[in-house]
This record gives structure tokens, C-alpha cells and sequence, in this order.
């Protein structure tokens, strides 16, 4: 699987995230069918990751945490040990807090 970044294309969302939520950064990504929405916040980062077509497979959902744990999210801050997930059959949502 190959995440590629499609934040440009997606400005509308981005520019909304930013304005209407506690957001400081906005980053959207594909893999095909699957869509991932990547938020830093100022306690919390955010993966939305979703699939219009089919369910999302574990195996998806591992290669996207550590695609984002290597690149995107500041290990040394973050409290792994509460991170959250909530599962629908075409939406996870991922969230990991930042320690005070």
C-alpha cells in the first residue's frame, strides 16, 4: 500500500478542518480506494481513514499507523498508550493524545 498526498486537492476540506476545529495542520491522503485525513492539533493528532467501496482491512489499518507514527506524529510527545480507535465498517477513527 502507497499513501500519496492529495492535500492540494482537497483545499476546501483542508481550509474547513483549519477554521472550524482546533486543527493546526490538515494533511488528506489516498491508497486507492481508501481516503486518510491526517490533524495535528495542539493535545491530540487524528487519522480518519476511510473506504466509499468496501471495509477497511486491519492490515490497512496497521500499514497507515506506522506510516504516520515514522513520519508524521512526534513519538517522543504522544501517549500511545491511550490512543483511541473507533471502527465502522467503512470509517476508523484514530485518535492519539499529546501529553501535557
Amino acid at each position: 500500500m502507497r499513501l500519496i498526498n492529495t492535500t492540494s486537492s482537497h483545499q476546501h476540506l483542508v481550509k474547513n478542518q483549519l477554521k472550524h476545529t482546533d486543527a493546526t495542520l490538515v494533511e488528506t491522503y489516498s491508497a486507492g480506494n481508501t481516503d486518510v485525513i491526517f490533524t495535528q492539533a495542539p493535545k491530540h493528532y487524528e487519522l480518519l481513514i476511510s473506504n466509499k467501496h468496501r471495509a477497511i482491512k486491519d492490515n490497512e489499518i496497521e500499514t497507515i499507523r506506522e506510516f504516520f507514527l515514522k513520519r508524521k506524529i512526534n513519538k517522543n510527545i504522544v501517549l500511545l498508550d491511550q490512543l483511541k480507535t473507533l471502527h465502522t465498517a467503512n470509517l476508523i477513527e484514530i485518535s492519539i493524545p499529546i501529553a501535557d
